[in-house]
């Protein structure tokens, strides 16, 4: 009887390894805490996500392997809003072209039941999605679904470090995204310990003046600027005056021309991207060269009454990815905006190539193309 009963034991050794290993381990109900700060029990390792928005953060935290997990997402902030880079990203993502899609909260196109029906382990939720959607919220949570809030658009330290953490735990690296997150911490109170010596070396100079305006449509047409968000909050955050600031009756809207000459900026910063269907655009990204970036930057530089205020004269007027004001490596927008405004406390900091190392160490996907630069070389 021993051989038998030896024999058994030996043929179940394979099936006891299997259950010992990680990957396979039993899921255990573990306190993930949000963006939000709100506790979430959720059942790790997770085997099935579902993804609402920040998915280059996501990428950066989980790896390609992290796209593995994922059972679907909502398409259109990322292949409708950006298509060149949702493009560079399929390339590296087995699972991407094919993603099932959960709707988009702006469209009135998010579906609770289509994420019930995918039955993930969780949903990695954008904070003003959250807000949106009290009743589909309602419904994926009755369901047995949690739902982990992820917060890159506040612009606030303590929620991109926590949402970096909790992709990491979610996703079961950890040590990833504390290493992010040191980063992101680190480069950001740089930031600000710079611009502290240079306000502190100034003192009883006023501020500079910042003119940033969204540079889409156009130079004959005044597109939005910034008042206490995005690129206006970074302007204020980095001890500069935003000209907009009281001028504008919401988050964002245009500010008329006149008011851009009465104010007279020292900085002018026209946001751009690789907007599709834009023909007349600053256009920035990995495809784009210096060269097409000036050439749409130019037109702008050209409007009427500008050729004498002060960013013209100093040359000044300047281009930045429209991206970079609020997601885990927005910390290079602050920098180049930073350089511009303090260019001796900055003389040794690279936005450009700090970009390029985030990508190189963090990103399945290489660096190129035109990111942030000045209109005069």
């Amino acid at each position: 009887m021993r051989r038998p009963l030896l024999s058994l034991l030996l043929s179940l050794l394979p099936a006891f390894a299997l259950l010992a290993s990680p990957s396979m381990a039993l899921a255990a109900p573990t306190d993930v805490t949000d963006a939000l700060g709100r506790i979430v029990t959720v059942d790790l390792p997770v085997k099935r996500v579902a993804v609402n928005f920040n998915f280059e953060e996501f990428t950066a935290v989980a790896g390609v392997e992290g796209w593995s997990k994922v059972v679907g997402i909502s398409r259109a902030p990322w292949e409708g809003w950006r298509p060149v880079i949702f493009d560079r990203y399929k390339a590296v993502i087995p699972n991407h072209a094919s993603m099932p899609d959960i709707g988009h909260t702006d469209d009135g196109s998010f579906s609770a039941e289509k994420i019930i029906g995918l039955k993930p382990d969780v949903l990695l939720l954008s904070e003003w999605a959250y807000r949106a959607l009290a009743t589909q919220v309602g419904q994926i949570e009755g369901a047995g679904i949690p739902i982990v809030i992820i917060d890159y658009n506040a612009q606030l330290l303590e929620r991109h470090l926590a949402s970096t953490r909790a992709l990491g735990k979610v996703m079961g690296r950890e040590a990833r995204a504390e290493e992010l997150a040191g980063l992101y911490e680190q480069e950001y109170n740089d930031v600000l310990a710079r611009v502290a010596k240079a306000k502190a070396k100034a003192a009883g100079v006023r501020p500079k003046k910042v003119y940033v305006e969204l540079g889409q449509a156009g130079a004959d047409t005044v597109g939005n600027t910034y008042n206490h968000t995005m690129w206006g909050k970074i302007v204020t955050t980095l001890g500069a005056q935003n000209i907009a600031t009281g001028k504008i009756p919401g988050p964002w809207g245009p500010l008329n021309a006149e008011a851009v000459i009465a104010e007279n900026p020292d900085l002018i910063v026209f946001t751009a991207s690789s907007w599709v269907g834009k023909p007349k655009a600053v256009r920035t990204g990995y495809d784009v060269t210096p060269e097409q970036t000036r050439a749409g930057l130019k037109p702008y530089a050209e409007r009427p009454g500008w050729t004498e205020l002060k960013a013209m004269k100093t040359g000044e007027v300047n281009a930045v990815e429209h991206g970079l004001c609020r997601a885990l490596y927005d910390f290079v927008g602050m920098q180049y905006l930073a350089k511009r405004l303090y260019p001796e406390q900055f003389a040794d900091v690279d936005p450009v190539a700090n970009l390029k190392a985030y990508h190189e160490k963090y990103l399945p996907i290489a660096f190129s193309g035109t990111w942030m630069l000045p209109l005069k070389p």
